[in-house]
């Protein structure tokens, strides 16, 4: 019970977490008082003797009481399986499929091959049940990925539950992906609801090896920079093989987890030549193919120099092996020195020189940020022209070798032809032409951003002139999935774009991307992300105070909300206090008010009522000083209604239940006020208030509004809000039928724990 209640306190993140920890509240709600002369509302235990007080009364209780104990019963079921997703009522496991796709023009690698299948089938390793890890390491350009990816597709077969991948961008530090971020991905893929996936890598990492523990997948982690980084990501599945590709030799991999290193090396000359004239289309004849052979020499054996020079080749009406040989002569050391230093930085400039010039100029533009993919879009802003003329040019590129393809639309760079590019620009554009590319790609993030977020949240309130420059969407649940798809798919770009709009000073682009990843965090997490980003936000905001002193408490308050989903509540405190500082220094009454209003939601997390009473109510204040012509009067009604809800809230948390339903109902006349009417919210307050109806006893009131809440949330199709609306109409009668009709939509939702939870009710029920 201790085990279960420090588990629920430590990841309240997301909806089904906060509405566990909600549960837990209102059964220590039932216990205090009970057989004692202490009436007062309980706070949340914030250490181990606490936790262990709590869990001890909990008990006492449930010996005492069957209704209780059933209840009881069904939260600690709900927390187990919080932790366990993996159980009969969630949806059938997926089968990812990840691996990206492979090349008809593979050459040789058979050592690597038979490594593989010696791993896979030594009976040691399968009496010791312990997991496949095979680390691919080279230099740059040595066909370390298309390695990986080759045998990863033709060992599929063997693991019949599916292919993970991710690119850990690890050329350098500042690129490399955080492990929380790829288990996100991972855990989505697996079938995870994103309400569902833990906020903590810790929790990430504990949730993705019990996913993976019984099932045969192959995994390939891409161009890691440290074993740190791919720890985490490791199965614990005996059945499985993990593919690790890396400059470095990781050996801390070997140490720890057993993992076989094999170190590939440049093709030898005959492979070398064949990969060369696979990629042109021709097989060269006589005099020819010594000329190609001094070319693939020329290469130094370096697959990606070769598949760069051989795309030259076949661009070209006719292919003159002699004439390539010229070029890199003219370039390269002579005749007789050996093979270059940098062979895939030599194939590179071949292949550049032979670009024509507005290609040239898009790929120098587009190499000066490490851009993880590039959207037709972005790189049409890059070079400050069209669509169309963007496509092209691309097409262009990906013929030559020097992009790669990335999905619909999207490329993106090795990164070692990307430093020769970034290098082209510095050297042939100027700083100043290369901000003004930087500026508007980021610009094109931001656009895209904020449309996007403008869908997902339309009555939100907003500070980034950006969103000045769209029309109010209209509420579509059906736009809005489609625009959080979006955000989702560009979550590294911008990640990437706040990063390089701190690099080149454009610190007003910077804080304005942050206010518009708002949806896209609050939806789906990614929390270690969201505090990267929004500290360099903060930052930024703070050094453009004079321009705009409303932005400072903008982004710590967006950053409190970070910190609160990994359950760093004292950060998440500091930064919403000094983000109320911030705004009433800058007499900006709305973020005020915004960011007291959210320190009182940190208390009713924290079971801190009567202080997230007196925050609510301080807010409420501080909108008295809002103006008719002040910024964030247009929004006080619905910001004014949403707080009357909060503080009913923390009234029915102090079990003020005559004062919290009098203030509810004062909340739900304010909305039925407003228009458009908000018929969500509404919802909700008559939840609420059927709520702390039954908990003060009057169930003919609670039924009647807990009918109303039934009927809203089916109109407005909220799934998970109608399931809760179901349970609490249980207990006003008719229990069966109500708890029947939530199984099935926790059913439909995939929510083992919901399931769960109300089996138990039903057994009690009957």
């Amino acid at each position: 019970m201790n085990t279960a209640t420090s588990g629920a306190l430590s990841g309240a993140a997301s909806e089904v977490g906060r509405r566990t920890t909600e549960r837990l509240a209102a059964l220590a709600r039932r216990v205090r008082g009970r057989g004692t002369d202490d009436a007062r509302p309980p706070t949340v235990p914030t250490d181990a003797a606490a936790r262990r007080d709590l869990a001890e009364r909990l008990f006492e209780q449930a010996r005492r009481e069957p209704a209780f104990a059933r209840d009881l019963l069904a939260w600690l079921r709900e927390t187990d399986l919080l932790r366990d997703t993996t159980g009969p009522a969630c949806p059938a496991a997926a089968r990812p499929r990840m691996l990206p796709p492979g090349t008809a023009a593979f050459t040789d690698r058979e050592p690597v091959r038979q490594a593989i299948a010696a791993l896979l089938d030594d009976p040691g390793a399968d009496a010791a049940g312990a997991p496949r890890i095979v680390v691919l390491t080279g230099p740059g350009g040595v066909g370390k990925t298309a390695t990986a990816v080759h045998f990863a597709r033709a060992f599929a077969d063997r693991f019949p539950d599916g292919q993970l991948h991710a690119d850990l961008r690890g050329a350098s530090p500042a690129t490399a992906v955080t492990p929380s971020a790829t288990l996100v991905r991972f855990l989505h893929r697996l079938g995870v609801p994103a309400d569902r996936v833990p906020a903590t890598e810790q929790e990430q990492t504990d949730l993705y090896r019990d996913r993976t523990a019984d099932r045969r997948l192959v995994v390939l982690l891409d161009n890691a920079h440290s074993a740190a980084q791919v720890a985490p990501l490791l199965t614990a599945a005996p059945g499985s093989l993990t593919l690790v590709t890396s400059r470095h030799g990781l050996p801390e991999l070997v140490r720890d987890h057993g993992a076989r290193v094999l170190r590939l090396g440049p093709l030898a000359g005959d492979d070398a030549v064949l990969l060369l004239t696979r990629i042109a289309g021709l097989e060269p004849a006589g005099a020819q193919r010594a000329h190609a052979e001094a070319v693939a020499a020329r290469c130094g054996g370096m697959p990606l120099a070769l598949c760069e020079t051989g795309a030259l080749a076949a661009g070209r009406e006719e292919v003159d092996w002699e004439r390539l040989e010229r070029e890199f002569a003219s370039l390269g050391p002579g005749p007789a020195a050996p093979a270059p230093a940098d062979p895939t930085r030599l194939a590179t400039d071949v292949a550049y020189r032979a670009l024509a010039p507005a290609a040239a100029r898009l790929y120098r533009l587009l190499g000066l940020c490490p851009w993880p993919t590039i959207p037709v879009g972005a790189a049409a802003a890059a070079a400050d022209i069209t669509p169309a003329e963007a496509r092209a040019l691309l097409a262009e590129l990906a013929g030559a070798r020097l992009l790669e393809p990335a999905g619909d639309e999207r490329y993106r760079f090795h990164d070692v032809v990307r430093r020769h590019a970034e290098l082209r620009a510095h050297e042939e554009d100027g700083r100043a032409a290369a901000g003004d590319a930087v500026e508007r790609v980021i610009t094109w993030h931001l656009d895209m951003a904020v449309a996007a977020d403008y869908r997902v949240i339309p009555g939100r309130w907003h500070l980034g002139p950006a969103y000045d420059r769209l029309p109010r969407p209209a509420a579509s649940s059906a736009a809005a999935r489609a625009a959080l798809a979006e955000l989702t798919r560009e979550r590294e770009n911008l990640a990437e774009a706040v990063r390089a709009a701190e690099e080149y000073g454009f610190d007003a682009l910077t804080w304005q991307l942050c206010e518009a990843m708002w949806a896209l965090h609050l939806r789906l997490g990614f929390h270690e992300q969201w505090v990267a980003t929004h500290v360099r936000g903060v930052a930024a905001a703070r050094r453009r105070a004079t321009d705009e002193p409303r932005a400072e408490g903008r982004m710590r308050s967006q950053l409190a909300f970070a910190y609160m989903g990994l359950d760093r509540l004292a950060d998440a405190e500091r930064e919403l206090t000094a983000a109320a500082a911030a705004d009433r220094a800058a007499g900006h009454h709305r973020g005020h008010a915004s960011a007291v209003e959210s320190l009182g939601l940190l208390c009713l997390r924290q079971w801190r009522y009567e202080d997230a009473e007196q925050r609510f109510r301080q807010a409420r204040t501080i909108w008295d000083e809002v103006g008719p012509d002040d910024d964030g009067a247009e929004d006080a009604p619905r910001a004014l209604a949403l707080l009357e809800h909060h503080l009913g809230r923390a009234l029915t948390g102090q079990s003020r239940f005559p004062e919290a339903i009098g203030q509810l109902r004062h909340a739900l006349t304010r909305f039925q006020a407003l228009e458009p009417r908000d018929s969500y919210n509404e919802g909700r307050v008559r939840m609420s208030l059927g709520e702390s109806l039954l908990a003060g006893g009057d169930v003919a009131g609670a039924r009647e509004f807990l009918d109303d809440s039934i009927a809203v949330m089916e109109g407005e199709g909220a799934t998970l809000q109608l399931a809760d609306a179901l349970e609490l109409r249980a207990g006003c009668g008719d229990a069966a039928a109500f708890l029947g009709r939530a199984r099935e939509l926790y059913e439909a939702l995939g929510d083992a724990a919901g399931v769960a939870r109300v089996e138990v009710r039903l057994r009690g029920a009957g």
